[in-house]
C-alpha cells in the first residue's frame, strides 16, 4: 500500500501556533474562491492490439480482482453496473473466455499528460509480516499506535467546498490547534504512552510498516493480527533514503527499502538521526472481518489482489478503473543492476498513496511477506499505463 493515505495534508509549520476558527476563516475572507490546480490527463482511444505484450497476459488472478472490482463499482457507474450484470453469466475463471469479455467490454486508452509525456515512475509496495505482542515484553519494544484520543482531524472542504481533499490535522491547546509532535518528540518524549496497540520486536520494520500502510504481526501464540491506516499525526512523509543519499551514504540508483535496512544494521548508532528525518506517523487498527487469504484493504475498501491491484493517482485515474501496464520489475535474488523482467499485465486501480502522485505515477501491489517486500523494495523502473473504459 504502499502507505496509503487517501488524502493530501495541509502541513503546518511547527513555530506556527494559532486559533483555529480565526485562521481559516480569514484566510477564506482574503480568498474569497480557493481553487487547487490539476493538470489534465489526456486519453486517445486504441485497439487492442496496441496494447504490448496484451496476448502473452495469462490473466491469472484478474478475474477474482474483477469480482471484488464489481462488488464496489457497478453501484458507482451505470457503465460499471452493465460490465458486472454481464459478467455474471460467463465463466470468467477460463482465460479465452475472459479475454474476450474484456475486449467486448471496453475501449484501451493511451495516457498522456498535458506535456506530452506517456510513461512514469512504477514502483512497488507489500503487506508486511512483523513479529509482536499485544503486551509489552522480552524483544517486543518497539509500539505500534492506535489513534491518540487528542487528534484533532478537522476536513476543512466539509466547511469549504472549494478547498479540496486537504485536511488540518493537530491536537488542542486551550482553544487553539496546534501541530500534532513529530515522530522524533514522539518517540524521545514517549508521548503517546497509553495508546499502544501492539508491540514489536524492530524498529526499522516498524517504520516500514508505517510506509507501507498496513501489514500482519504474528503473535507468540502463534495467532496473526492484521492492522491497516487508521489515522496519521499531519505531516507530509519524508524519505530517509533521500536523506541518505544527501548524506553520501547511498548511491543514488542503490537506494532502496533493502539497502537502507542494511545500511542501518550496519550503523545502529545512527538509526534514530535517520528515522526521525521523517516527522509522519501513520496510527493503526486492528482489522478482523477481513479473511486471512485475502490481501489488505486498499483506498477503495476493497482487498488487494498480489500482481493486480495498482495504486494510482485518483486526480487522473478514476479509483476501480482497469488499467494495462507495461514496465519491468526486479527479478527476485537479482543483482541491484540486474534489468529485471518485463512485466506486462492488466491491473486494477484500487488504492491510492501519498507518494504516488502524477498521471503517469504508478505503484504495484506485490502481496504479503519477505519474498513480496523484497521485490517490492527494489521496484523502480519506467512505466506506461493505459486506461480501459467501459463502453
Amino acid at each position: 500500500m504502499s502507505w496509503s493515505d487517501c488524502t493530501a495534508h495541509l502541513a503546518v509549520s511547527r513555530s506556527r501556533f494559532f486559533t483555529l476558527s480565526l485562521w481559516i476563516f480569514s484566510l477564506l475572507l482574503l480568498l474569497p474562491v480557493v481553487t487547487i490546480a490539476q493538470s489534465e490527463a489526456r486519453l486517445r482511444p486504441i485497439p487492442f492490439s496496441e496494447l504490448p505484450g496484451w496476448p502473452e497476459d495469462d490473466l491469472k488472478g484478474f478475474s477474482a480482482a474483477l469480482n471484488t472490482n464489481c462488488s464496489a463499482m457497478r453501484a458507482r457507474a451505470v457503465a460499471w453496473g452493465r460490465v458486472c450484470r454481464d459478467a455474471e453469466q460467463i465463466n470468467l475463471a477460463d482465460a479465452s473466455v475472459l479475454r474476450q469479455f474484456i475486449e467486448s467490454q471496453f475501449v484501451p486508452h493511451e495516457l498522456s499528460d498535458t506535456k506530452g509525456s506517456r510513461s512514469g515512475l512504477m514502483t512497488g509496495y507489500y503487506e508486511p509480516l512483523l513479529r509482536g505482542s499485544r503486551t509489552r515484553g522480552g524483544p517486543f519494544q518497539i509500539p505500534l499506535y492506535r489513534t491518540p484520543k487528542d487528534l484533532v482531524n478537522v476536513d476543512l472542504s466539509s466547511i469549504y467546498p472549494e478547498i479540496k481533499s486537504l485536511r488540518l490535522r493537530g491536537r488542542l491547546e486551550g482553544n487553539r490547534v496546534v501541530p500534532y509532535p513529530t515522530r522524533a518528540e514522539i518517540e524521545r518524549k514517549g508521548l503517546l504512552a497509553g495508546e499502544e496497540l501492539l508491540w514489536v520486536d524492530d524498529p526499522v520494520e516498524a517504520f516500514f510498516l508505517q510506509v507501507q500502510g498496513s501489514g500482519r504481526v504474528q503473535l507468540p501464540s502463534g495467532e496473526t493480527v492484521r492492522v491497516g491506516y487508521a489515522e496519521q499525526n499531519g505531516y507530509p512523509y519524508r524519505s530517509i533514503g533521500r536523506y541518505l543519499i544527501d548524506k553520501g551514504e547511498l548511491k543514488p540508483n542503490d537506494a532502496s527499502m533493502q539497502s537502507i535496512k542494511a545500511w542501518v544494521a550496519a550503523n545502529p548508532h545512527r538509526r534514530d538521526e535517520v528515522l526521525h528525518q521523517n516527522p509522519s506517523v501513520v496510527f493503526f487498527r486492528e482489522i478482523t472481518a477481513l479473511p486471512s487469504a485475502q490481501g489488505p484493504l486498499g483506498s477503495m475498501g476493497l482487498p488487494l489482489t498480489a500482481g493486480r491491484s495498482l495504486a494510482i493517482d485518483p486526480r487522473f485515474i478514476t479509483p476501480g478503473s482497469l488499467v494495462y501496464l507495461s514496465t519491468r520489475v526486479p527479478k527476485p535474488g537479482a543483482p541491484p543492476r540486474d534489468p529485471g523482467l518485463l512485466f506486462q499485465r492488466l491491473m486494477i486501480a484500487q488504492d491510492t498513496g501519498s507518494a504516488v502522485l502524477g498521471a503517469h505515477r504508478g505503484d504495484i501491489f506485490f502481496g504479503t511477506g519477505s519474498e513480496a517486500g523484497e521485490v517490492a523494495g527494489r521496484m523502480r523502473a519506467d512505466g506506461k499505463m493505459f486506461v480501459l473504459l467501459p463502453k
